[in-house]
């Protein structure tokens, strides 16, 4: 996960601001310069009766019009500008301030700056509240940015991490790849992953990022593991200041790095390990961060313990199945959190700034009409991201699903893969109402992944899905005409997940899985009506027996 890139969202702010409006901009920073200190003071007083913390309300006040037109009158360009905007945004992204304080606190500024305008420029008052608009909209916009920045950060983060449960075949190499995962998510210069063997309670180095090291003897020692039973963030340089100190597992960062993050992995109450990002600046994590970090480290040390159970299934088996499925549930957990924030914060936003820029489209005069297309570009660009952002909730959380029930979120499911994908598709339907959630779930994404495969691979002409309840069990049949497969050699397959994956969610539910596939050439295809192509059957047995009316 690279550093994040100049934003064209920056240029665009930048490019709004016109040189009569920069002109009218260092007007205002002359003006409110003698009056900057007692409105910021104001402003701190009330940022504080909002119940912000020192950190929240240095950002905010980074962003004010008051520090922005003080930075352009003091010859800051003006993408440097939004860039400490964007900067501040993404600290208050990550410090888990709402997008609605934001805009409450900023309504709180200009109602310090109402009185001052009207005291100071009362013949002017008019042009200069045209030029703070356009300054609030460039905020927005960039803070709007910084937010979604964060957040797809973090949702990249946590699509990585899974991905690498899905491809590692070892416990070193899921390790090494899930630590390297997240420090470049935290931009960490080094970084090293110990875990505690359950068997003998020894302490294995078992990922670095940078160099080697060995266990550390003070590892051993029952006030050092208490110790690193607590995330902490620490800088060499205030812990030398205030004469404290803290326990690492590589004891040559304190000559090379200076601020150090330890995040415990914890088996219930008891330490199974421990991981320590080190970085080369004093390194303050924020709220975002450490939650993410502390939700990796549980999944971290749930992976490693699947990848254990893999590596001796033969001894394991059941131990396997209960970690699998409850992985499947923070699965499904993640996905519905991301696919919320996506939707109440980035979406929502989205939605807003779309609006605001129709609004101003349209209030442009008649002469303005190069700006108006430069607006019309950018609400075109607005709705187009709306509209991924809604396929990606849908796919992460189909809301439907949770709202109406198995039966419509199947329904939902055929239409779109009936729109993307050419041939008939035909889902018959029978007494899918009281399912366990947990069950719908399940059925759903084996349905999601057979249409997914179909898609990629089958060239089917003609689909024909079916799922109904009797007797206790549900049975699902998903059959297409394409070219087909080799069965045994499709499971067999390595680095390919989709069959295995659906078996997998079968066994764990104790179902039953069969497929049957008649491969035949592409190009000696019979017609439609000799075609057989290939045939899954499930079936999953309901919790407590027969559905709930």
């Amino acid at each position: 996960m690279a550093a994040p890139e100049k934003s064209p969202v920056l240029a665009d702010a930048a490019d709004v601001l016109s040189d009569q409006l920069r002109t009218h901009l260092w007007r205002l920073a002359e003006l409110l310069h003698p009056h900057a200190a007692a409105i910021n003071r104001k402003f701190e007083h009330r940022l504080k009766r909002l119940h912000l913390d020192a950190r929240e309300r240095t950002a905010l006040a980074s962003i004010t019009p008051g520090a922005l037109v003080s930075a352009l009158a003091a010859g800051q360009p003006a993408a440097s500008i939004f860039e400490q905007v964007e900067y501040h945004g993404r600290r208050l992204a990550k410090l888990n301030l709402p997008p609605s304080q934001i805009l409450d606190a900023l309504e709180e500024y200009d109602g310090l700056l109402t009185p001052a305008f009207r005291r100071l420029i009362p013949e002017e008052y008019a042009n200069f509240q045209w030029v703070r608009e356009q300054l609030h909209f460039c905020v927005i916009l960039t803070l709007n940015n910084a937010y979604y920045q964060v957040r797809e950060d973090e949702t990249q983060a946590f699509y990585e991490l899974f991905r690498v449960e899905l491809e590692s075949r070892k416990l070193d190499e899921l390790l090494e790849r899930f630590l390297e995962t997240l420090a470049l998510f935290c931009r960490a210069d080094a970084a090293h992953l110990f875990l505690r063997e359950p068997e003998s309670g020894l302490w294995l180095h078992r990922a670095t990022l940078v160099g080697k090291v060995r266990t550390p003897q003070a590892l051993g020692d029952a006030k050092v593991l208490n110790a690193l039973r607590v995330p902490r963030c620490w800088s060499w340089r205030r812990g030398k200041a205030n004469g404290n100190s803290f326990p690492l597992v590589d004891g040559r960062w304190g000559h090379s790095l200076e601020s150090c993050w330890s995040i415990p992995l914890m088996e219930g109450s008891r330490l199974g390990g421990v991981m320590q990002f080190g970085f080369r600046k004093v390194y303050e994590w924020l709220p975002r961060e450490q939650e993410l970090l502390a939700a990796a480290a549980e999944r971290c040390l749930m992976a490693a313990e699947k990848a254990r159970l893999v590596e001796n299934l033969a001894k394991r088996e059941e131990q396997i199945r209960s970690l699998a499925e409850h992985m499947l549930q923070v699965e499904e957990a993640e996905r519905r959190r991301i696919s919320r924030e996506l939707h109440d914060e980035a979406g929502q936003s989205l939605l807003c700034v779309r609006l605001q820029l129709e609004m101003i489209e349209q209030a442009m005069p008649p002469e303005a009409a190069a700006v108006r297309r430069r607006l019309e570009d950018v609400r075109e660009q607005t709705e187009r991201t709306i509209l991924e952002i809604r396929r990606l909730i849908a796919a992460l959380s189909p809301a439907v699903l949770e709202q109406l029930g198995l039966g419509a979120a199947l329904r939902q499911l055929v239409n779109r893969f009936g729109r993307l994908h050419a041939g008939r598709v035909k889902l018959h339907l029978k007494a899918l109402q009281g399912l366990p959630k947990q069950l719908e779930i399940i059925v759903y994404r084996l349905v999601q992944e057979c249409c997914n495969n179909i898609a990629k691979h089958s060239l089917a002409s003609h689909v024909n899905i079916s799922a109904a309840t009797a007797d206790g069990l549900l049975r699902l049949q998903v059959e297409d005409d394409g070219i087909g497969f080799h069965v045994k050699e499709a499971l067999e397959k390595r680095n390919s997940f989709g069959l295995a994956g659906i078996r997998e969610r079968v066994a764990l539910m104790g179902g039953k899985f069969a497929i049957e596939s008649w491969p035949k050439p592409v190009a000696r295809r019979k017609p439609k009506a000799a075609s057989r192509g290939t045939r899954i059957r499930i079936e999953l047995p309901i919790p407590g027996g027969a559905p709930r009316p």
